[in-house]
């Protein structure tokens, strides 16, 4: 697999469209930390981190839908930097997805956050992707 990221975002979309509750994803460190900022930002229900007889583990992510209309929380998943043509924002220049309404996550020197948290820390970082 060349773009882990991709795959992890490709798995959660197609849940949604397939409207799944709950999607099973190999894990690794970086997205065990995009599961923990979509969680922090009201996208997803709830997650779990388990190990496997491997040693890679599995992240186990209950997907959020509203009551009423059974939408789902998550409206678009859209990958930013490619391995193939890495996309970096300075701190003064952070993206702001649909004005302020979706979350831009980066990759910073302070950890895997939103363009809101980077801009507060004033950090520039590699932007992974647009949630909204």
């Amino acid at each position: 697999m060349t773009d882990p990221i991709a795959d992890y975002l490709t798995r959660l979309r197609n849940a949604i469209k397939a409207k799944h509750k709950v999607v099973d994803i190999p894990a690794s460190n970086i997205k065990k930390e995009l599961t923990k900022v979509l969680h922090d930002k009201g996208y997803i229900l709830n997650y779990k981190f388990e190990e496997t007889s491997n040693n890679q583990g599995n992240i186990k992510i209950a997907l959020k839908y509203s009551a009423d209309d059974n939408k789902p929380a998550i409206f678009n998943l859209e990958r930013i930097s490619k391995p193939g043509l890495r996309k970096y924002a300075k701190s003064d220049a952070l993206p702001r997805v649909l004005n302020g309404l979706g979350v831009a996550i980066l990759s910073t020197s302070k950890g895997v956050v939103t363009d809101k948290e980077a801009r507060d820390m004033q950090v520039g970082g590699e932007v992974l992707c647009y949630v909204y």
